[in-house]
């Protein structure tokens, strides 16, 4: 089985910084895609920002510019950099990998980390 282990959040004033890592472990054959999700209250999950194995990001234009992803792939952990951070920036992050569990990828799997709380002081 698959874990994600998540952690970086906590408490921070408004324009400060935070990195938030995501380390899998467990049964895998290969990582394609690794992801940051966020979520707060009253709002649906949104795309933060993704990176594939060979190092293509993807951000939401929300994220551009304050929030750098990238990955160790010697390690199996993806990281979220975000800079000048801001009140609405607070929400539950949850990181997301799409893998294969044999070098023959019938079927992309996806799993989720529990999340890791980023709270934005004003």
């Amino acid at each position: 089985q698959v874990q994600l282990a998540e952690s970086g959040g906590g408490l921070v004033q408004a324009g400060g910084s935070l990195r938030l890592s995501c380390a899998a472990s467990g049964t895998f054959f290969s990582i394609n895609t690794m992801g940051w999700y966020r979520q707060a209250p009253g709002k649906q999950r949104e795309l933060v920002a993704a990176i594939s194995s060979g190092g293509t990001t993807n951000y939401a234009d929300s994220a551009k510019g304050r929030f750098t992803i990238s990955r160790d792939n010697a390690k199996n952990t993806v990281y979220l950099q975000i800079d000048s951070l801001k009140p609405e920036d607070t929400a539950l992050y949850y990181c997301n990998i799409k893998y294969c569990s044999t070098s023959r990828c019938y079927v992309e799997y996806d799993r989720w980390g529990q999340g890791t709380q980023v709270t934005v002081s004003s």
